[in-house]
């Protein structure tokens, strides 16, 4: 297996506070990847290294072998590396077409005066959404009128219009019911379907086993455990989390 995401002995300091203590993880290419951890465990603060967001005091990323040096998110979008957020950062009132192509517009020339190429928008917009959702055929309906689930693919197909082949899913299905919930699992199969490498950020153990191949459990910044989730059971992956207690994880 092909080692796609390498964390290497990653730091960061707020203050006086040790968010992250020499965290060094390595997430497969084309893998749906677990981090999850206690509150204050450094999972919030691990993505945001990854995002862009944050650069780590010490240690280094390592995305298809080659070291990267994130100084904001373009620079990880750059690098193929997308997150989705948990708030989506959607437009509600615009259109799935709007919404995914949000400050990439495409444009042509009518007359020789550039104008917006809503046609092709939506053609490529449905390319996207047919990859994850072939329900949703109308790429002229608002966002607003679409599930939790649903929204969840727009923010996805926006990555997928950005060439990111590392999607990062930080909690997905945070305050959905279980038909969306169930929406956004199949969401995360059809990227790992499509050749995507996943880090998937999620307090529910039920929906990691679900849909994760490995895991990592944080625990006061430094990682914990890493483990296959074939087999594992989502109580006994909350027993450890809560205890520590590795021989009850199997």
């Amino acid at each position: 297996m092909v080692t796609k995401v390498s964390t290497k002995d990653i730091h960061k300091n707020y203050g006086a506070v040790e968010a992250l203590r020499g965290i060094s993880v390595d997430i497969l290419e084309g893998d749906v990847h677990a981090i999850c951890g206690d509150n204050g465990a450094g999972k919030s603060t691990l993505i945001k290294v990854l995002a862009g967001v944050e650069v780590p005091d010490r240690g280094e990323v390592i995305i298809d072998g080659s070291p990267c040096h994130f100084n904001n998110p373009t620079d990880a979008l750059k690098s193929g590396v997308a997150t989705i957020h948990q708030d989506l950062a959607v437009a509600p009132r615009m259109t799935i077409f709007q919404n995914i192509f949000m400050g990439a517009e495409l444009t042509k020339k009518f007359i020789g005066i550039p104008c917006l190429d809503k046609k092709k928008m939506r053609e490529d917009s449905l390319g996207y959404m047919s990859q994850l959702n072939k329900s949703i055929t109308d790429m002229n309906t608002k966002v607003e009128e679409l599930s939790g689930g649903q929204r969840q693919a727009v923010a996805i197909c926006r990555a997928l219009r950005w060439n990111a082949d590392i999607v990062i899913l930080d909690e997905p299905t945070a305050a959905l019911g279980v038909r969306e919930t169930e929406q956004v699992l199949e969401l995360i199969r059809s990227l790992k379907e499509a050749g995507k490498t996943v880090i998937l950020i999620s307090h529910s153990m039920k929906d990691i086993v679900a849909v994760a191949d490995r895991v990592t459990v944080l625990r006061q910044g430094k990682n914990q455990i890493n483990l296959d989730v074939k087999g594992l059971s989502a109580d006994n992956l909350s027993h450890y989390i809560l205890s520590g207690d590795a021989e009850q994880v199997h």
